[in-house]
């Protein structure tokens, strides 16, 4: 029977989203039949790509070691990191403040930024920016460069790729930033204002995400409302007026719904082996769409299944991650609520 629907569904041209911590892996450990449900789209060809609010490293480094995890053969076409959606900002900022571990440097360069600063650059620049940063001496020679003139050309936007680890010091190297005089470092504007003195953009706003430890942890949210908080404090109360993308925002939506048409056309002229895609300009939404219903899969209510329930997908919320059963879910209203992504594959295959 199982079978029977599942062909009768695959001409209905649907197609799935994945979230990837806590639906298809927990840290770097396949969840229990995750890779049968993926194997299960790609052998009768049905598109799917990974949507995640993850980040740090190259979209072709992380689907190949979701590959050889799941075992199952996924392109670099099919995913969308959290910071995925900043190659459509490659030509309207020169020099960048990149914030992150320090693998988002070659993350930076690989989408076309020119002049990419991490904020390691900065502590080696001068050690006493941010005097209690928790990275030895040695640490920042390793991670950082030496960038000439620095202090001589302005920055143009700061861009958090993902999670940083030395949040002491990175906040204090962001709120001078935001707070310089015209992108200027080492200097201060005289003004307060809601409006930074260089555009922000985070990644994602995840409080909390899962890992392999029994509670869930702090996330890239709860970086930036500290960032907010003390950037509100240095000016008078007034709000910081920032960006962020990643779930559930319509703008990462938008962009996911573009990778997934891009790949179902790839699908039907057998090209799914192209390393080229066709991207949109940022927040530029399809203008039209071949699919009758698009589910997405995740396990945190507050980003995927929020993030696709406004934007008109469907969703499918599993237990194997943020979610604990019982949790009230208030205004959020996921399609179905089940044990796994296996289950909930063949729960929409079925119907």
């Amino acid at each position: 029977m199982m079978f029977k629907r599942f062909f009768q569904t695959s001409r209905k041209n649907i197609a799935f989203a994945f979230d990837i911590d806590g639906v298809l892996l927990r840290s770097k450990t396949p969840i229990p039949r995750a890779s049968e449900a993926l194997k299960l789209l790609h052998e009768n060809e049905i598109p799917f790509i990974l949507l995640t609010n993850g980040g740090g490293q190259l979209e072709k480094d992380r689907v190949e070691f979701i590959s050889d995890a799941l075992d199952v053969p996924i392109s670099p076409l099919q995913i969308v990191l959290s910071h995925t959606p900043y190659k459509g900002l490659v030509n309207k900022y020169d020099k960048i403040l990149a914030v992150g571990t320090p693998s988002v440097r070659r993350v930076a360069e690989d989408y076309g930024f020119k002049h990419v600063v991490h904020q390691s650059d900065i502590l080696r620049y001068r050690r006493d920016i941010a005097p209690f940063s928790g990275l030895s001496d040695q640490q920042i020679l390793e991670s950082s460069r030496e960038i000439p003139d620095l202090d001589k050309k302005r920055f143009d936007a700061v861009l958090v790729f993902n999670d940083p680890h030395d949040w002491g010091a990175d906040i204090q190297i962001i709120l001078d930033a935001i707070n310089s005089e015209n992108g200027m470092l080492n200097t201060i504007r005289n003004e307060n204002s809601s409006k930074p003195s260089i555009p922000i953009y985070f990644s994602n706003q995840d409080l909390l995400w899962a890992n392999s430890y029994t509670l869930n942890r702090f996330g890239q949210g709860a970086f930036r409302l500290l960032i907010r908080k003390l950037y509100s404090e240095l000016n008078d109360g007034l709000q910081l007026d920032d960006n962020t993308i990643g779930k559930p925002t319509k703008l990462t939506y938008d962009f996911a719904h573009h990778v997934l048409i891009d790949w179902q056309e790839k699908i039907n002229s057998q090209t799914t082996h192209s390393t080229t895609q066709r991207l949109p300009s940022l927040g530029l939404p399809p203008k039209q769409t071949p699919f009758q219903d698009v589910y997405m899969i995740g396990d945190n209510p507050a980003s995927d299944i929020i993030g696709a329930q406004l934007y008109g997908w469907k969703s499918c919320l599993v237990k194997t991650g943020v979610y604990r059963e019982g949790a009230p879910l208030k205004h959020i209203k996921p399609t179905m609520i089940v044990e796994d992504v296996y289950e909930a594959v063949a729960k929409v295959l079925n119907q």
